[in-house]
């Protein structure tokens, strides 16, 4: 393993390789800064410009845009109390009172230095826990394959809307996408409509660059130009005190998110919530909390950064996305030939283990892009809409077309945009609908070619051990909202069954006991 992650470093030590690691970073912090811009619309918009490059330096730029991204959505989010992304929404509760003390300096610093711990110890997780999780399910044939894919399919549930009906639904959208085209086993064209260019089924590019980026666009220029543009001082850095301060939060908060992100589809945004919780609950002036403390800003981006290591252990080991950006950096592996899985590990050993090295590198780049350049990176709050969704919308029609060179590509994806930012109005998310498209063509896969194997027995499902535990888990994870809200509820009415309040069997009921 070592020996084959220092064989990574050398092929990272290459000049191009590190100019696209770079290159993604910077425009990962750019990207998160800008509140409304996320990093699967980034990496959905970058994939179409990597097919020419080799495997290494374009998956090398898309994990690096991954990490730049989730600490720069920090920025905006101390700066203006407009987190750049969803997994800077905690950050704002300490950061944003921080800066309004005139130490924005600090905050952003902190939160830097943060980020770079919880990145940096995923990374560690992700190269020592992803090889062991690849020689586990190299024993998997196609009924653990099927039950692997619906257990990473049943994380719909908990991604995106609050909705579980309506994940599940976006879900199996995603599925039917993924069914369209030519059936590998029959040989026959489904679901094409007569329509030539669906004979090769729907690519998930133009889908995903036009439900994540396209329909950010058509949301963007309903809203009208933003005209949040504030000056806040910037000045000083925290001290090595300050940092030795809050290293138990750092250290808690790094187990908690890169855990969170090892969970399919689970990502930062969760893990920075726990974060900030756990740093709050544990801390010894929970009080403060909220008026801008350095804790506040430690726990969350720690966790949120760790989470992209730890979101990229199952999709690159079990080709099951951890996140939502994962979900799309798995689509790029694809692309570029190389089929996540333990395969991968065998196949493609040595791009494997230069894309560690290139997190690694990545973290340390933001570390010193963050520390040196909060200032600048702060001024990109001040481009307006009118200027910044035209080039959005523009970039999105190039990167299409240059799929395949086919307008048909680029209708896909305008179409897709107006569907996701129809969607969005009615609280429905892009995630699932990715989700269930990566997943959906190895489930039918898996499936047929079971009852092919084992002669139609659907029970064959149920007599291996590791399907019977993935289908377990299945229906424990769909459970596990309706397991939660009965937990809350039952703690709730204790909690105010002792202070003396009334509680009619609710959690919205019984906020005294909840307190």
């Amino acid at each position: 393993m070592f020996e084959q992650l220092l064989t990574g470093f050398m092929t990272m030590s290459e000049p191009i390789n590190i100019l696209a690691v770079f290159m993604g970073v910077l425009g990962g912090m750019i990207l998160g800064a800008m509140p409304g811009l996320t990093a699967p619309m980034g990496c959905a918009l970058l994939i179409p410009f990597t097919y020419s490059m080799p495997p290494v330096p374009a998956i090398s730029m898309l994990v690096s845009l991954y990490c730049g991204a989730t600490y720069g959505g920090s920025i905006s989010a101390i700066l203006v109390h407009a987190p750049g992304t969803p997994a800077a929404a905690a950050t704002t509760f300490d950061g944003y009172p921080l800066a309004q003390k005139g130490q924005a300096g600090k905050a952003l610093g902190m939160a830097c230095i943060s980020s770079f711990i919880g990145g940096f110890f995923s990374v560690i997780v992700l190269v020592l826990l992803a090889p062991v999780l690849a020689k586990i399910a190299i024993k998997f044939g196609p009924p653990e394959y099927f039950a692997l894919s619906i257990f990473g399919l049943s994380m719909i549930s908990s991604i995106g809307s609050k909705s579980v009906i309506k994940n599940l639904l976006g879900g199996t959208i995603g599925v039917f996408i993924a069914c369209v085209g030519m059936d590998e086993i029959s040989g026959f064209s489904r679901y094409d409509f007569g329509i030539t260019h669906l004979m090769d089924g729907v690519s998930f590019i133009p889908v995903m660059i036009g439900l994540f980026a396209a329909a950010e666009v058509f949301r963007q220029a309903e809203i009208g130009m933003r005209k949040v543009v504030m000056d806040r001082k910037i000045t000083g850095l925290p001290t090595w005190k300050e940092v030795k301060s809050v290293k138990t939060t750092l250290m808690r908060s790094s187990l908690i998110g890169t855990f969170i992100g090892i969970l399919p589809a689970e990502g930062g945004t969760v893990a920075s919530f726990i974060g900030y919780n756990e740093a709050k609950r544990f801390s010894k002036n929970p009080e403060k909390f909220g008026t801008g403390v350095l804790e506040g800003i430690a726990g969350p981006e720690c966790a949120n950064n760790a989470a992209t290591g730890g979101s990229m252990v199952p999709t690159m080991a079990l080709g099951i996305p951890g996140s939502g950006t994962a979900a799309v950096i798995l689509g790029a592996l694809m692309v570029h030939g190389m089929r996540p899985g333990p395969l991968m590990f065998i196949q493609h050993a040595n791009e494997v283990y230069a894309v560690f090295a290139g997190m690694f590198i990545a973290n340390i780049m933001f570390l010193g892009l963050g520390l040196g350049g909060s200032r600048i990176f702060s001024q990109i709050l001040r481009v307006p809409n009118y200027v910044l969704s035209p080039i959005i919308l523009i970039l999105c029609v190039v990167g299409t077309y240059a799929l395949k060179n086919n307008m048909a590509d680029v209708w896909i994806m305008l179409i897709c945009g107006i569907i996701g930012y129809k969607m969005k109005a009615y609280g429905f998310t892009a995630a699932p609908i990715v989700l269930g498209l990566v997943l959906g063509q190895l489930i039918e896969i898996s499936l047929r070619r079971s009852l092919i194997v084992f002669e139609n027995n659907p029970f064959i499902f149920f007599t291996r051990p590791w399907s019977v535990a993935l289908l377990f888990l299945t229906v424990l994870g769909l459970c596990s909202p309706m397991i939660r809200t009965w937990f809350d509820n039952r703690g709730a009415r204790k909690r105010a069954k002792k202070n003396g309040d009334s509680c009619e069997g609710t959690t919205a009921t019984c906020e005294d006991g909840l307190d």
